[in-house]
């Protein structure tokens, strides 16, 4: 047993040894063979190498070579270019040199056309000069003597052909107009009112007359009081009169009376209710009748206050035509004439409706109705060029065509037969005078002209004016309408100074 693991061992390390020795055998070879390849690689990386230097070096002096080809192309080129450019240097020279003496000659010419002028200014001098004395006259004298034989003789040719030129254009011009007033009258059709100074009132019965006489004719008189009319009340079954210049006072007391008549308390007290109620109601009325005669018109854009003023035209008359239609005609007219002239539509409508606005409160403003109708117009921001025509329909001529037309067409308006009365315009000019000159006094709160102008009633501030002062204002306003105005007959002043004092009990 002992020999055999002997064996074994001794077998291990022969083994071993043999094994070992097999190794290092087969790491030597495997060395030499690496190194041979690496041998290889360097080989073949040098001969790689110098065919990459070879094939470099071939591109450079092919680059070379081409560089030095494109250098020589440029410098042939500019020399070529340097070479014209000399070349046109020298012709350019050339062409200098021929315009400078070209020059030369033509300052020579020039010296020479300059003496030859002053020498022909000279000969003609001379026989300006020859000419003067031999006719016996200069030369200022010959072209006047011309003229004027000239002007002798054809004087008379120039009239008659001026006279005849003149006669064609205004034929012509007035057959061409006629034509246009013509069509645009035929357009617009409009029936006319003759206004009146008196408003009838209807009643229920006739003791109601009493009523509204009152005792004593407190009713009447307190309603005369309040609204500046005359009411008459007379034999006419069932009927009562209200008289008055003023449209709106007499539609002011119709109102009232109705609201009375309806009511049936008839009382100072409750006529004072009835007024302000009726002045309320009118106020609406006035609105109403400036927005219908706006639509109507075709107006637009305005301000309310201002269809306000329109309104109160409703109730003013001009030689007793109504001016609130007398402006919507004129506008209906003025906007077709526009047409037919080929002028602004707009301007021409709207002016026309604003034409007589100032007669709508120049009661009670001061100036004449076309300055208070521009002002009115401005102060509610409408264009310089409609403001205008307020003012340019009584100028003559007016400065625009749009004035000239609404001018026309106020003249057309106004020329309809039966449009307007001058006795009636100048009856309302006079009473309007005398309230006026009654107003003019310091302390007066209210006039009304009454019956026709025979009679101004006159209301003061108590607390400015006493008995005394109320007794010598009445001679004073009397005294002044005796100087300034004219009238037939004799004008009663009415003084009325009152105080009122009032109460409540709770």
């Amino acid at each position: 047993m002992p020999y055999i693991e002997l064996g074994i061992v001794l077998g291990a390390v022969a083994g071993a040894g043999i094994g070992y020795a097999l190794r290092n055998l087969l790491g030597k070879k495997q060395v030499l063979s690496a190194e041979a390849k690496v041998r290889e690689i360097l080989a073949d990386a040098r001969s790689k190498e110098k065919e990459a230097l070879l094939q470099a070096k071939d591109k450079a002096f092919g680059i070379i070579d081409e560089a030095k080809k494109e250098e020589t192309r440029r410098r042939q080129e500019l020399q070529s270019q340097q070479q014209r450019l000399e070349n046109r240097e020298n012709l350019f020279d050339k062409k200098l040199s021929d315009i400078e003496s070209k020059e030369e000659v033509l300052k020579g010419k020039e010296q020479k056309v300059d003496e030859l002028k002053v020498e022909i200014e000279k000969i003609k001098e001379q026989e300006v000069t020859t000419l003067e004395k031999v006719a016996g006259f200069n030369r200022e004298e010959a072209r006047s003597n011309l003229l004027d034989a000239v002007e002798v003789r054809m004087k008379d040719e120039l009239l008659q052909r001026i006279h005849k030129l003149q006669k064609e254009g205004n034929e012509s011009l007035e057959r061409e107009a006629r034509d246009i007033l013509s069509v645009v009258i035929a357009r617009c059709a409009s029936s006319h009112t003759v206004e009146t100074t008196t408003t009838t009132v209807a009643l229920p019965s006739d003791e109601m007359k009493g009523r509204i006489i009152g005792r004593e004719g407190r009713n009447i008189k307190a309603l005369e009081q309040l609204t500046g009319v005359e009411i008459v009340v007379d034999d006419t079954p069932e009927t009562i009169v209200i008289t008055g210049f003023s449209g709106i006072r007499r539609h002011l007391a119709k109102r009232a009376l109705e609201k009375l008549i309806v009511d049936g308390r008839i009382h100072p007290a409750r006529i004072e209710e009835a007024v302000e109620e009726a002045k309320r109601d009118l106020s609406v009325d006035i609105r109403k009748a400036g927005e219908e005669a706006t639509f109507e018109a075709g107006v637009a854009g305005l301000d309310p206050k201002l269809v306000q003023v329109i309104g109160r035209l409703k109730y003013r008359t001009s030689y007793g035509q109504n001016i609130l239609r007398h402006s919507i005609e004129v506008s209906f007219l003025a906007a077709m004439l526009a047409e037919e002239l080929h002028a602004n539509t707009v301007v021409a409508r709207k002016g026309g409706l604003l034409h007589d606005i100032g007669k709508a409160v120049d009661h009670e403003v001061q100036g004449t109705h076309p300055q208070i109708g521009y002002e009115i117009m401005k102060k509610f921001g409408l264009p310089e060029e409609i403001a205008y025509i307020s003012i340019g329909h009584h100028e003559d001529p007016p400065k625009t065509l749009e004035a000239l037309i609404v001018k026309v067409a106020d003249a057309i308006s106004g020329a309809r037969p039966g449009a307007r009365k001058d006795t009636y315009e100048n009856y309302l000019h006079r009473l309007e005078e005398l309230e006026q000159v009654a107003s003019s006094f310091e302390g007066v709160e209210k006039t009304y002209a009454m019956q026709a102008g025979r009679e101004v009633r006159v209301f003061v501030v108590s607390e400015k004016i006493d008995d005394y002062a109320a007794m010598k204002l009445a001679r004073d306003i009397a005294t002044k309408i005796e100087t300034e105005l004219k009238y037939p007959g004799e004008i009663k002043v009415n003084v009325i100074r009152e105080n009122r004092y009032v109460e409540y009990a709770r």
